[in-house]
C-alpha cells in the first residue's frame, strides 16, 4: 500500500518545505523507492497562471499542460519524475470542483460545508495521486504556514486521513526555524515549541521535526526540542543553511531523515545510493571556469521569477565545470541605455520569457547587441520572439515590425495569434500548454546539440511565429532548424553565421536536471566558457561523466 507523508510548516513563510519534501523525494528514490509530491497550495486561485510572477515567481508547466507552484520545478528535478497536474492543488480548484458538482445537484439538496465537503474533495485529491501511479510514498507539502486561517481545511484533511489509510500508513513531519538571537548569543526553541503546540490543538502530533537553521543545533536543545514537542531525539532533524539547495539532501541523509521515515512508516530499511548526486555536488563546488551570463527581463528584481531558468544554466554550469555568475539585466533599462552599458564583458546573453509589452525593446536591444557581437545567445519562449522581431527590423528591412500582441496595427506581424486563439477570452489554462512534439533539421545547431530528430519540449504561449515572413528570413540567412511535425508551427530558429546563436519557442528549462542538464542550455554554457577558454567550445564538448 502506498505511504504518506505530510509536510507542515511553522513560524515563518519560506521555511523551506518544498526543499525538504524534494529532498526527501530524492533519498527515497535512492533507496529504489517510487514517489510522488503533491502541492496543496491555499490561495483561491485556480491555479497561478494569471498571477504576476512579481507575487507569486514562476508558473512552472507539467506535461500534461497545467500550470502550477514552482514548486513543483524542485519536486522534478530532484527526484527526476514528471509531475502532472494531479500533483498541483489549491483552495480555487478544490472550491471550483465543490460549487460544480452543487450546481448539477451531486448533493442531493444538502447543505454544502467546509467539513465534510470541502475536506473530502482535497482527501480524494492526495488518494487520486496515490491510484494514477501506485507509487510507494506519496509527499504532500501543505503550503502556508501552521496557524494560518487558508490552510485549516488542508490541514484538516490531512488529519482525517490518517484514519482512512490506517495510522502505520501516515507521517507528519513539521519544517520549522531554530534561530540564533544574536544579542543573547544563544539559539532559541520556543518558536518551535510554540508551531507545534499550534499543531497540535488542531489534532495533529508531528512525528519528526526538520528544524531549520544557521549552524548545528547542541545535543541539549534538540532533547529539549524532543520533550517539549513529545517528538523522540532521533526525529529532531538539524537542516543547516547550505551554499547550494543541492546539497541538502546529503545534509538530511547524515542526519537521518530517510531511515527515521522508513521505520515510522515501518518500511524496508535499504542502502542508498548517492554517488552520483555526492559527485554532481563535488562539480559544483569545484568549478574550474568562471562564466558570466546576463539574463534580460523585466522581472529580474525577483529571481525565483526566473527560478527554472536560472537553476537550468546551473545544471549546465556544473557539467562544464563552470563558476556560474548571473548578471541581472532589467530590460527597460536597455529602452533608454546603450547595450554597453549593462551587458559589457558578459559571456551570454539569454532573454527568457514573459508577457506584456514592458521591457520589450529592451530584450530586442539585448538580443542585437548579442547578434553584433558574437556573444552566444539563448532566446526562450518570448525571447524567440524578440529575436524574430529584431531579425525582421534589423536584418530583414521591416520598419516597425513587432508582434501582434504588442502592437495590433502593425504592418509586419512577424508574431501573431493561431486561429484557433483568436476568439479566446479566458486568460487562465488557455494557451498552447505542455508537451509537443518537435522536429528537428539535419545539420543544424539544435540536431548537434539535441542528436535526436523529434524531440518533445513544454510550451506555454498564446502567439506563434506568422508563417507569412518564413520565406523572407530564410532568405536573409536565418535557419528554421525545429517545427511541429506537421511543418506548421515554428518551434527554433538560430542563426548559422554566429558562434551560438539559437531561440526556441518553448521552455527547455522545464525539463533540466542537475545531473542531466538540457542540451540547449549545456550548449549555451559551453559557447559562453568558450569566449574566454577556447578550448572547451562546442567543437570539442566538454565530457560529463
Amino acid at each position: 500500500m502506498t505511504k504518506f507523508i505530510f509536510v507542515t510548516g511553522g513560524v515563518v513563510s519560506s521555511i523551506g518545505k518544498g526543499i525538504v519534501a524534494a529532498s526527501l523525494g530524492r533519498l527515497l528514490k535512492s533507496r529504489n523507492y517510487s514517489v510522488s509530491i503533491l502541492k496543496l497550495d491555499p490561495y483561491i486561485n485556480v491555479d497561478p497562471g494569471t498571477m504576476s510572477p512579481f507575487q507569486h515567481g514562476e508558473v512552472f508547466v507539467t506535461e500534461d499542460g497545467a500550470e502550477t507552484d514552482l514548486d513543483l520545478g524542485h519536486y522534478e528535478r530532484f527526484t527526476d519524475t514528471s509531475m502532472s497536474r494531479l500533483n498541483s492543488v489549491t483552495t480555487g480548484s478544490i472550491y471550483q470542483a465543490v460549487i460544480n458538482r452543487e450546481r448539477r445537484g451531486d448533493y442531493d439538496g444538502g447543505t454544502v460545508q467546509v467539513i465534510p465537503h470541502i475536506t473530502n474533495e482535497i482527501k480524494e485529491r492526495i488518494l487520486l495521486v496515490a491510484k494514477d501511479t501506485n507509487p510507494s510514498v506519496v509527499i504532500t507539502e501543505i503550503g502556508g504556514t501552521v496557524g494560518d486561517i487558508e490552510s485549516l481545511p488542508f490541514l484538516e484533511a490531512i488529519r482525517q486521513l490518517r484514519k482512512e489509510v490506517g495510522r502505520q500508513n501516515v507521517l507528519y513531519m513539521h519544517v520549522t526555524l531554530v534561530p540564533w538571537i544574536a544579542s543573547a548569543g544563544e539559539m532559541k526553541t520556543k518558536p518551535t515549541q510554540h508551531s507545534v503546540k499550534e499543531l497540535r490543538s488542531i489534532g495533529i502530533q508531528p512525528d519528526i521535526l526538520v528544524c531549520r537553521c544557521d549552524r548545528p543545533i547542541p545535543v541539549g536543545l534538540k532533547r529539549k526540542l524532543s520533550e517539549f514537542c513529545d517528538v523522540p531525539e532521533a526525529c529532531v532533524i538539524t537542516c543547516q543553511d547550505a551554499s547550494s539547495i543541492y546539497e541538502v539532501p546529503l545534509i538530511l541523509e547524515r542526519q537521518g531523515l530517510a531511515q527515521q521515515a522508513l521505520e515510522l512508516l515501518h518500511m524496508e530499511q535499504r542502502q542508498p545510493n548517492l554517488v552520483q548526486w555526492q559527485t554532481m555536488v563535488d562539480r559544483l563546488y569545484s568549478p574550474k571556469y568562471t562564466v558570466e551570463i546576463a539574463i534580460v527581463g523585466k522581472y529580474v528584481s525577483l529571481g525565483d521569477a526566473y527560478l527554472s531558468v536560472v537553476e537550468a544554466l546551473r545544471h549546465a554550469a556544473i557539467a562544464t565545470h563552470g563558476d556560474l555568475r548571473l548578471r541581472w539585466v532589467n530590460s527597460e533599462d536597455l529602452e533608454t541605455e546603450p547595450g554597453e552599458t549593462y551587458l559589457a564583458g558578459v559571456d551570454g546573453v539569454l532573454v527568457p520569457g514573459g508577457f506584456g509589452v514592458r521591457g520589450v525593446d529592451g530584450k530586442i536591444a539585448a538580443i542585437k547587441y548579442a547578434r553584433d557581437r558574437q556573444i552566444p545567445f539563448l532566446g526562450l519562449c518570448l525571447g524567440m520572439q524578440c529575436s524574430v522581431i529584431e531579425w525582421a527590423r534589423n536584418v530583414g528591412g521591416l520598419t516597425g515590425a513587432n508582434s501582434a500582441e504588442f502592437d495590433p496595427t502593425t504592418n509586419y506581424p512577424v508574431i501573431n495569434l493561431l486561429p484557433e486563439q483568436q476568439d479566446v477570452v479566458d486568460l487562465g489554462g488557455t494557451m498552447r500548454l505542455g508537451l509537443y512534439p518537435c522536429h528537428i533539421l539535419p545539420n543544424s545547431l539544435a540536431f548537434k546539440l539535441y542528436q535526436e530528430e523529434v524531440v518533445n519540449e513544454r510550451h506555454r504561449h498564446r502567439y506563434e511565429f506568422n508563417n507569412n515572413y518564413r520565406q523572407l528570413l530564410l532568405d536573409s540567412g536565418y535557419l528554421i532548424s525545429g517545427t511541429s511535425p506537421d511543418g506548421r508551427l515554428v518551434e527554433i530558429v538560430e542563426f548559422p553565421q554566429h558562434p551560438f546563436f539559437i531561440s526556441c519557442q518553448f521552455h527547455p528549462e522545464f525539463k533540466s536536471r542537475p545531473n542531466n542538464p538540457h542540451p540547449l542550455f549545456k550548449g549555451f554554457m559551453q559557447a559562453a566558457i568558450a569566449r574566454t577558454h577556447p578550448t572547451t567550445g562546442l567543437q570539442t564538448p566538454v565530457e560529463v561523466s
